[in-house]
Protein backbone atom coordinates (compact mmCIF):
# COMPACT_ATOMS: atom_id res chain seq x y z
CA UNK A 1 0.00 0.00 0.00
CA UNK A 2 1.77 2.76 -1.18
CA UNK A 3 2.67 5.36 1.77
CA UNK A 4 0.14 7.48 3.05
CA UNK A 5 -3.09 5.58 2.62
CA UNK A 6 -4.76 3.78 5.18
CA UNK A 7 -8.31 2.71 5.30
CA UNK A 8 -11.11 2.88 3.12
CA UNK A 9 -9.99 3.98 -0.43
CA UNK A 10 -13.33 5.34 -1.67
CA UNK A 11 -12.96 9.11 -0.30
CA UNK A 12 -9.32 9.11 -2.12
CA UNK A 13 -10.85 7.67 -5.52
CA UNK A 14 -13.74 10.01 -5.78
CA UNK A 15 -11.66 13.17 -4.91
CA UNK A 16 -9.34 12.04 -7.40
CA UNK A 17 -12.26 12.06 -10.15
CA UNK A 18 -13.49 15.13 -9.38
CA UNK A 19 -9.63 16.93 -9.35
CA UNK A 20 -9.38 14.83 -12.79
CA UNK A 21 -12.67 15.89 -14.44
CA UNK A 22 -11.97 19.85 -13.25
CA UNK A 23 -8.41 19.77 -14.64
CA UNK A 24 -9.63 17.90 -17.94
CA UNK A 25 -12.68 20.82 -18.06
CA UNK A 26 -10.21 23.38 -17.49
CA UNK A 27 -7.96 22.09 -20.76
CA UNK A 28 -4.80 21.52 -18.65
CA UNK A 29 -2.42 18.70 -18.97
CA UNK A 30 -0.70 16.79 -15.71
CA UNK A 31 2.34 18.36 -16.62
CA UNK A 32 1.05 21.67 -16.91
CA UNK A 33 -1.13 21.26 -13.89
CA UNK A 34 2.16 19.73 -12.21
CA UNK A 35 4.33 22.56 -13.84
CA UNK A 36 1.44 25.14 -12.20
CA UNK A 37 0.75 23.54 -8.88
CA UNK A 38 4.97 23.27 -8.78
CA UNK A 39 4.56 19.36 -8.39
CA UNK A 40 5.69 16.35 -10.11
CA UNK A 41 3.08 14.92 -12.97
CA UNK A 42 3.80 11.89 -10.66
CA UNK A 43 1.85 13.14 -7.61
CA UNK A 44 -0.70 14.32 -9.91
CA UNK A 45 -1.09 11.14 -11.58
CA UNK A 46 -0.76 9.23 -7.87
CA UNK A 47 -4.06 12.01 -6.44
CA UNK A 48 -6.45 11.57 -9.52
CA UNK A 49 -6.14 7.60 -9.29
CA UNK A 50 -6.99 7.88 -5.73
CA UNK A 51 -3.53 6.63 -4.33
CA UNK A 52 -2.60 9.07 -1.77
CA UNK A 53 -4.86 11.14 0.88
CA UNK A 54 -4.38 14.43 0.39
CA UNK A 55 -4.55 17.87 2.60
CA UNK A 56 -7.51 20.26 2.00
CA UNK A 57 -5.09 23.32 1.54
CA UNK A 58 -3.79 21.51 -2.03
CA UNK A 59 -7.09 20.64 -2.75
CA UNK A 60 -8.01 24.65 -2.60
CA UNK A 61 -4.34 25.33 -4.23
CA UNK A 62 -5.86 22.95 -7.16
CA UNK A 63 -9.73 23.76 -7.10
CA UNK A 64 -8.02 27.62 -7.24
CA UNK A 65 -5.88 26.70 -10.42
CA UNK A 66 -8.76 24.57 -11.99
CA UNK A 67 -11.16 27.53 -11.94
CA UNK A 68 -13.44 25.35 -9.16
CA UNK A 69 -15.92 27.60 -7.62
CA UNK A 70 -16.63 27.95 -4.05
CA UNK A 71 -19.30 25.23 -3.09
CA UNK A 72 -16.78 22.93 -5.07
CA UNK A 73 -14.28 24.28 -3.69
CA UNK A 74 -15.26 23.72 -0.28
CA UNK A 75 -17.27 20.16 -0.95
CA UNK A 76 -13.80 18.84 -1.91
CA UNK A 77 -11.59 20.31 1.08
CA UNK A 78 -14.25 18.68 2.95
CA UNK A 79 -13.77 15.14 1.22
CA UNK A 80 -10.11 15.64 1.37
CA UNK A 81 -10.17 15.73 5.48
CA UNK A 82 -11.53 12.39 4.89
CA UNK A 83 -8.65 10.58 3.16
CA UNK A 84 -6.90 9.71 6.05
CA UNK A 85 -10.35 7.73 7.44
CA UNK A 86 -10.00 4.52 8.20
CA UNK A 87 -13.21 3.09 7.73
CA UNK A 88 -15.89 5.60 5.92
CA UNK A 89 -19.29 6.83 6.55
CA UNK A 90 -20.42 9.72 5.33
CA UNK A 91 -22.95 11.75 6.96
CA UNK A 92 -25.19 13.99 4.88
CA UNK A 93 -24.42 17.60 6.10
CA UNK A 94 -21.88 17.21 7.86
CA UNK A 95 -18.15 18.09 6.29
CA UNK A 96 -18.92 17.76 3.04
CA UNK A 97 -22.55 19.29 1.78
CA UNK A 98 -25.59 17.12 1.64
CA UNK A 99 -26.18 18.33 -2.49
CA UNK A 100 -22.42 16.79 -3.05
CA UNK A 101 -23.46 13.81 -4.42
CA UNK A 102 -20.97 11.04 -4.12
CA UNK A 103 -22.23 7.74 -5.23
CA UNK A 104 -22.81 9.07 -8.62
CA UNK A 105 -18.62 8.96 -9.67
CA UNK A 106 -19.25 5.47 -8.88
CA UNK A 107 -22.01 4.22 -10.56
CA UNK A 108 -20.69 6.00 -13.54
CA UNK A 109 -17.36 4.46 -13.64
CA UNK A 110 -18.84 0.55 -12.93
CA UNK A 111 -18.94 -2.25 -14.89
CA UNK A 112 -21.09 -4.46 -13.13
CA UNK A 113 -24.08 -3.38 -10.38
CA UNK A 114 -25.76 -5.73 -8.02
CA UNK A 115 -28.58 -4.29 -6.22
CA UNK A 116 -31.29 -5.64 -3.86
CA UNK A 117 -34.03 -3.09 -2.49
CA UNK A 118 -36.92 -3.89 -0.11
CA UNK A 119 -38.29 -0.57 0.18
CA UNK A 120 -38.11 1.37 -3.12
CA UNK A 121 -37.60 1.09 -7.13
CA UNK A 122 -33.79 2.02 -7.25
CA UNK A 123 -33.27 5.30 -8.91
CA UNK A 124 -31.89 3.98 -11.98
CA UNK A 125 -35.49 2.42 -12.34
CA UNK A 126 -37.35 4.93 -11.67
CA UNK A 127 -39.67 7.08 -13.92
CA UNK A 128 -40.08 10.69 -13.14
CA UNK A 129 -43.96 10.59 -11.37
CA UNK A 130 -42.14 8.04 -9.02
CA UNK A 131 -39.44 9.86 -8.36
CA UNK A 132 -41.01 13.03 -7.41
CA UNK A 133 -42.87 11.19 -5.36
CA UNK A 134 -40.24 9.93 -3.25
CA UNK A 135 -37.48 12.89 -3.31
CA UNK A 136 -40.85 15.48 -2.08
CA UNK A 137 -41.40 13.15 0.96
CA UNK A 138 -37.72 13.07 1.36
CA UNK A 139 -37.48 16.22 1.54
CA UNK A 140 -40.24 18.83 3.20
CA UNK A 141 -40.18 21.98 2.65
CA UNK A 142 -38.09 21.95 -0.61
CA UNK A 143 -39.76 23.88 -3.72
CA UNK A 144 -41.39 22.72 -6.54
CA UNK A 145 -38.25 24.17 -9.08
CA UNK A 146 -35.66 22.22 -6.45
CA UNK A 147 -37.60 19.24 -6.52
CA UNK A 148 -38.24 19.08 -10.59
CA UNK A 149 -34.14 19.53 -10.25
CA UNK A 150 -33.53 16.43 -8.43
CA UNK A 151 -35.83 14.43 -10.38
CA UNK A 152 -34.07 15.78 -13.74
CA UNK A 153 -30.47 14.86 -12.37
CA UNK A 154 -32.08 11.26 -10.86
CA UNK A 155 -33.62 10.66 -14.58
CA UNK A 156 -30.54 11.86 -16.27
CA UNK A 157 -28.43 9.17 -14.68
CA UNK A 158 -30.31 6.23 -15.97
CA UNK A 159 -28.64 7.08 -19.62
CA UNK A 160 -25.61 5.21 -18.13
CA UNK A 161 -27.53 2.10 -18.72
CA UNK A 162 -28.28 2.67 -22.11
CA UNK A 163 -25.15 4.16 -23.43
CA UNK A 164 -23.15 3.60 -26.25
CA UNK A 165 -19.59 2.58 -24.88
CA UNK A 166 -19.91 -0.09 -22.17
CA UNK A 167 -23.28 0.59 -20.40
CA UNK A 168 -22.71 -1.53 -17.01
CA UNK A 169 -24.89 -4.83 -16.31
CA UNK A 170 -27.18 -4.29 -13.87
CA UNK A 171 -28.99 -7.27 -11.31
CA UNK A 172 -31.57 -6.05 -9.50
CA UNK A 173 -33.41 -7.91 -6.82
CA UNK A 174 -36.70 -6.01 -5.53
CA UNK A 175 -38.69 -7.58 -2.67
CA UNK A 176 -42.33 -7.90 -3.98
CA UNK A 177 -43.32 -4.90 -1.29
CA UNK A 178 -41.70 -2.48 -3.86
CA UNK A 179 -44.05 -4.12 -6.04
CA UNK A 180 -47.05 -3.47 -3.85
CA UNK A 181 -46.65 -0.13 -2.69
CA UNK A 182 -48.56 2.78 -4.54
CA UNK A 183 -46.03 5.50 -4.55
CA UNK A 184 -47.47 8.44 -6.32
CA UNK A 185 -50.77 6.80 -6.68
CA UNK A 186 -52.27 4.00 -8.91
CA UNK A 187 -51.81 5.08 -11.82
CA UNK A 188 -48.21 6.10 -11.12
CA UNK A 189 -47.34 2.98 -9.89
CA UNK A 190 -48.92 1.15 -12.72
CA UNK A 191 -46.39 3.24 -15.09
CA UNK A 192 -43.82 2.30 -12.90
CA UNK A 193 -43.92 -1.13 -13.28
CA UNK A 194 -44.58 -0.89 -16.71
CA UNK A 195 -40.97 1.01 -17.10
CA UNK A 196 -39.55 -2.05 -15.16
CA UNK A 197 -40.80 -4.74 -17.53
CA UNK A 198 -39.62 -2.26 -20.40
CA UNK A 199 -35.68 -1.78 -19.14
CA UNK A 200 -35.65 -5.63 -17.99
CA UNK A 201 -35.91 -6.13 -22.21
CA UNK A 202 -32.17 -4.43 -22.69
CA UNK A 203 -29.30 -7.28 -23.01
CA UNK A 204 -27.52 -5.88 -20.10
CA UNK A 205 -29.85 -5.69 -17.27
CA UNK A 206 -31.30 -8.16 -15.32
CA UNK A 207 -34.89 -7.75 -13.09
CA UNK A 208 -35.48 -10.23 -9.93
CA UNK A 209 -38.65 -10.11 -7.31
CA UNK A 210 -38.13 -11.75 -3.83
CA UNK A 211 -41.52 -12.95 -3.28
CA UNK A 212 -42.93 -13.07 0.18
CA UNK A 213 -43.77 -17.01 -0.18
CA UNK A 214 -39.37 -16.97 -0.33
CA UNK A 215 -39.48 -17.09 3.54
CA UNK A 216 -36.45 -16.18 5.28
CA UNK A 217 -33.25 -15.11 2.60
CA UNK A 218 -30.20 -13.20 3.18
CA UNK A 219 -31.66 -9.64 2.18
CA UNK A 220 -33.46 -10.12 5.58
CA UNK A 221 -30.64 -9.86 7.53
CA UNK A 222 -28.66 -7.70 5.08
CA UNK A 223 -31.37 -4.97 4.25
CA UNK A 224 -30.75 -3.03 0.81
CA UNK A 225 -27.39 -2.68 -0.59
CA UNK A 226 -25.32 -1.99 -4.47
CA UNK A 227 -22.01 -3.93 -5.17
CA UNK A 228 -20.02 -2.22 -7.64
CA UNK A 229 -17.51 -3.61 -9.38
CA UNK A 230 -15.20 -1.87 -12.15
CA UNK A 231 -13.72 -2.67 -15.54
CA UNK A 232 -10.97 -4.78 -15.54
CA UNK A 233 -7.38 -3.06 -16.42
CA UNK A 234 -4.29 -5.20 -18.79
CA UNK A 235 -2.92 -6.55 -15.90
CA UNK A 236 -6.10 -8.33 -14.79
CA UNK A 237 -6.75 -6.61 -12.10
CA UNK A 238 -10.04 -4.39 -11.26
CA UNK A 239 -9.09 -0.48 -12.01
CA UNK A 240 -10.78 -0.18 -8.83
CA UNK A 241 -11.88 -1.66 -5.95
CA UNK A 242 -15.06 -3.52 -5.45
CA UNK A 243 -17.14 -1.06 -3.03
CA UNK A 244 -20.50 -1.61 -1.79
CA UNK A 245 -23.08 0.75 -1.45
CA UNK A 246 -25.08 1.09 1.73
CA UNK A 247 -27.70 4.16 2.03
CA UNK A 248 -29.32 5.33 5.57
CA UNK A 249 -31.09 8.08 6.94
CA UNK A 250 -28.74 10.47 7.68
CA UNK A 251 -25.77 9.13 5.55
CA UNK A 252 -24.45 6.34 3.74
CA UNK A 253 -21.72 3.73 4.08
CA UNK A 254 -18.51 2.91 2.01
CA UNK A 255 -17.28 -0.46 2.37
CA UNK A 256 -14.36 -1.41 0.34
CA UNK A 257 -12.74 -3.85 2.81
CA UNK A 258 -12.20 -7.92 0.91
CA UNK A 259 -13.69 -9.39 3.99
CA UNK A 260 -16.60 -6.48 3.58
CA UNK A 261 -17.17 -7.57 -0.09
CA UNK A 262 -17.02 -10.80 0.40
CA UNK A 263 -19.76 -11.13 2.82
CA UNK A 264 -21.72 -9.02 0.76
CA UNK A 265 -21.26 -10.81 -2.37
CA UNK A 266 -21.93 -14.21 -0.37
CA UNK A 267 -25.56 -12.40 0.53
CA UNK A 268 -26.43 -10.91 -3.37
CA UNK A 269 -25.45 -14.52 -4.22
CA UNK A 270 -27.81 -15.94 -1.74
CA UNK A 271 -30.71 -13.62 -2.42
CA UNK A 272 -30.18 -13.74 -6.49
CA UNK A 273 -30.66 -17.66 -5.99
CA UNK A 274 -33.63 -17.22 -3.99
CA UNK A 275 -35.61 -15.30 -5.97
CA UNK A 276 -38.42 -15.62 -8.73
CA UNK A 277 -36.41 -16.42 -12.27
CA UNK A 278 -36.43 -13.54 -14.49
CA UNK A 279 -39.78 -15.14 -16.17
CA UNK A 280 -41.32 -15.45 -13.28
CA UNK A 281 -40.49 -11.83 -12.17
CA UNK A 282 -41.88 -10.42 -15.17
CA UNK A 283 -45.13 -12.40 -14.91
CA UNK A 284 -45.68 -10.78 -11.30
CA UNK A 285 -44.83 -7.48 -12.01
CA UNK A 286 -47.03 -7.35 -14.93
CA UNK A 287 -49.51 -9.22 -12.80
CA UNK A 288 -49.21 -6.32 -9.60
CA UNK A 289 -49.11 -3.98 -12.63
CA UNK A 290 -52.73 -4.75 -13.64
CA UNK A 291 -54.26 -4.87 -10.29
CA UNK A 292 -53.27 -0.71 -10.25
CA UNK A 293 -55.02 -0.14 -13.38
Amino acid sequence: MPEGVTGSTVPRRQLGRYLRDLRSQARLTVKAAASRLEWSEAKIWRIETGQTSLRSLDVEAMCRIYGADSDLTQGLMGLAKETKARGWWHAYGDVIPEGFDLYIGLEEAASEIAWYESELVPGLLQTADYASAVISADNPGVDDAEIERRVHLRIARQTLLTRVTAPPALRVVLNEAVLRRPIGGEKSMARQLAHLLDVGELPNVAIKVMSFNRGLHPGIMSGPFVTLRFPINGDGKETEPTTVYVEGFTGALYLDKETEVQRYGLAFDGIWSAALNEQESRDLISQVAGSYE
